[in-house]
């Protein structure tokens, strides 16, 4: 009778981990700190507060009833393991490999969670997309990019909000901001942060020859450390301008978006997405200090590329990652030499199989 001994320890140890990097033990203080908090009658006279606390505290128990069921579908394999001997018709033999295969897909998923090393991976983010060398081409190249991740968001759980958006002169857009929200949007969306690179045979010149065009992705957390940036008003540029969204009954019709420009370094910002000048003052202000927060961090790692990449020149030789729908189709990371044959499925939203791969070589990198 074969011993499934080897198989159910290494699953135990898996276990183990989880309870581990999920930081169950070391979480048990600030759980208990958190419920006493969200139970407080006044919690809501701060919606902004009582919402990232309410995450926070839904994230920690989340966590340990994970792990808590691990733990209690561990122990049921092991009660199981016991009986294997008097199996004679192998009926539990097959019980215990369908459940251990189902625990073992599950750490699977879970061990993701085993790559994120970051101080803000668990928060929302804000991502910025922008065209760059390659003209009409790139301008919808950057439209492209934007309803990729919108499907990747949809798929995967994620709030997707666009918060300003500018179209292009013949086709695509110009920029757009956006927020993903949901526990780890920004530790996944990291793995975009840089030149995405798109040949294909263009559909905006008369010959319809093969172009090469390239669009900036960059990615900002959105943390409650946003609120302590200090920005004096002074070294602010305040304009307004009409929205020029697509449409649609919450686009203004009165000068009531907004454009920041933090003179000190160059930084804009802008948000028309919200009902008020004043709504899309208080969302662009949290953008730019986003986007401050990002550059001192840069700064004190004393990092080669300021502000998520901006300083590298955006084309030839800078990509992160090419997608190539003409003369053959690939889609290839050019940092972890992950690819896929597959364009049309990542363009329609399957990203995370390249996300992943790169939390992992990350990981490699810093070993």
């Amino acid at each position: 009778m074969r011993s499934y001994s080897d198989e159910l320890e290494s699953l135990a140890k898996r276990v183990g981990e989880a309870r581990e990097y999920l930081k169950i033990d070391s979480s048990a203080a600030r759980l208990a700190e958190l419920e006493a908090v969200v139970a407080t009658p006044d919690l809501w006279n701060d919606p902004e507060r009582a919402r990232a606390l309410t995450a926070e505290y839904n994230a920690l128990v989340d966590d340990r009833r994970t792990v808590e069921g691990l733990e209690s579908k561990l122990g049921d394999l092991r009660a199981l393991e016991e009986l294997l001997d008097e199996d004679e018709d192998q009926v539990l033999s097959a019980e215990y490999a369908e459940e251990a295969g189902r625990l073992s897909r599950r750490l699977d998923e879970l061990e993701l969670r085993a790559l994120f090393s970051g101080d803000h991976d668990e928060s929302d983010a804000i991502l910025e997309i922008k065209p760059r060398a390659g003209g009409t081409d790139a301008q919808d190249w950057a439209e492209m990019l934007v309803r990729m991740y919108q499907r990747w968001a949809d798929m995967s759980g994620y709030e997707f909000e666009i918060d300003d958006i500018s179209s292009g002169q013949e086709a695509g857009i110009l920029s757009a901001t956006i927020v993903v929200r949901g526990r780890y949007a920004y530790g996944m969306l990291q793995a975009e942060r840089g030149v995405h690179r798109l040949v294909r045979m263009s559909p905006f010149n008369a010959k319809h020859s093969r172009e090469t065009s390239f669009a900036l992705v960059q990615v900002f957390p959105l943390t409650e450390a946003v609120t302590e940036v200090q920005i004096d008003e002074k070294d602010l540029r305040i304009d307004t301008f009409r929205s020029s969204g697509a449409g649609g009954q919450h686009v203004n019709v009165t000068d009531s978006a907004v454009r920041i420009t933090h003179l000190p370094t160059g930084i804009v910002v802008s948000c028309q997405n919200e009902r008020s000048q004043h709504q899309n003052k208080a969302k662009a202000m949290q953008f730019l200090a986003a986007k401050l927060l990002d550059l001192e961090e840069e700064n004190r790692r004393q990092a080669r590329e300021v502000l998520a990449g901006s300083a590298q020149e955006m084309s030839w030789g800078n990509q992160i990652r090419s997608y190539v729908l003409a003369p053959y189709q690939l889609v290839k990371d050019l940092r972890t030499g992950f690819e896929t044959g597959a364009v049309e499925t990542v363009l329609n939203g399957e990203v995370s199989p390249f996300m992943e791969a790169y939390l992992r070589w990350n990981r490699s990198q810093s070993h």
